[in-house]
């Protein structure tokens, strides 16, 4: 008796490992949704956009990926969605830093990064200080001695409170000993008609977006980039730690997918990923939109989110960015 019930629950067992793996060879037999915690036309936006024909050229079987936007609650809307979303590979989506990883730091929230499985990280756009044509700061030693002669002066245009940019000014301030004056904006169009007015003495942005805002007839120049090692649209450019400051600060977007995966299907996302990552039409076009590319396998991801959240635990602490 007891030799048939442990065949008959192997024989099951069998039966369903055998229906997984026709599933997974089968996956995607329908629609797969990809989740932009921001809105529509906006830097996450047109990436998730570009990227999502190649990924379905590498998924195969049909692939057809469906770009929904979930803005709000600078994406806390959007994360939350996918964290709660069904594990079974149907729902994937950007996960922006810095704003995954702090919103948990400012309050709670029901996602950290490790509520998703990791399938890669697809830009690095690093942030960067720059001024309009015709500034007295030239490098960021001349920005530096400026500041410390005149605490609060230098008022630095960022697209909110706790933003990257916003970050990427308090990491300044922190290894400088300097004080800034913030001015939080809407976004980063707003940044930039405020400094090409001349209302604020600096701007702090990604590297792209700058690289766009020159292109457009905006007279703005980087006098540092905060990437561990200089962006590959902006190589004449120095990074902070070359100019002797030694903080990194970027947005990356990856993608993710809620935790918990079939390993099967798990391995075919990643793999898409992967191969999309290195299309040499997918980066042509990133660099025609001045997007920063950085493929990271899902490890190497993992462990810059985790590096990243005790960087930002310990900026919380010294320097609270909420009120």
């Amino acid at each position: 008796m007891f030799k048939k019930g442990l065949l008959k629950v192997v024989l099951i067992a069998c039966c369903l490992l055998g229906f997984g793996a026709a599933s997974a060879q089968q996956y995607p037999d329908k629609p797969i949704t990809f989740i932009v915690s921001y809105g529509p036309g906006g830097g996450t936006d047109l990436v998730a956009r570009m990227i999502a024909p190649f990924i379905e050229k590498y998924l195969g079987n049909g692939a057809r990926i469906v770009v929904v936007n979930k803005p709000g609650a600078g994406g806390g809307i959007g994360f939350s969605e996918l964290a709660r979303a069904p594990a079974d590979g149907y729902t994937i989506g950007f996960l922006n830093t810095p704003n995954m990883l702090t919103i948990p730091i400012e309050r709670k929230s029901a996602f950290t990064w490790e509520s998703f499985d990791l399938l890669g990280n697809l830009i690095d756009d690093p942030d960067a200080f720059a001024v309009l044509e015709g500034s007295p700061f030239k490098n960021l030693k001349e920005l530096t001695e400026y500041a410390k002669a005149n605490p609060g002066k230098v008022t630095v245009g960022t697209t909110g409170t706790g933003s990257d940019d916003h970050l990427a000014m308090l990491m300044f301030e922190k290894a400088t000993g300097t004080k800034l004056s913030h001015i939080p904006y809407k976004g980063a169009a707003e940044v930039r008609g405020a400094v090409a007015s001349g209302q604020i003495m600096m701007a702090a942005m990604n590297v792209g977006e700058v690289l766009q805002y020159v292109k457009g007839g905006t007279p703005l120049v980087l006098i540092g980039q905060m990437a561990n090692k200089r962006s590959v649209l902006a190589p004449n450019i120095s990074t902070f730690a070359e100019q002797g400051i030694k903080i990194e600060m970027a947005s990356l977007r990856g993608l993710g997918a809620p935790k918990g995966l079939p390993p099967a299907v798990y391995d075919k996302l990643v793999k898409a990923v992967a191969q999309a990552a290195v299309d040499p039409e997918y980066i042509k076009k990133a660099a025609d939109m001045f997007a920063p590319t950085r493929f990271l396998a899902p490890k190497p991801y993992a462990a810059e989110l985790k590096a990243n959240e005790a960087t930002f635990k310990q900026l919380w602490i010294d320097m609270p960015w909420q009120e």
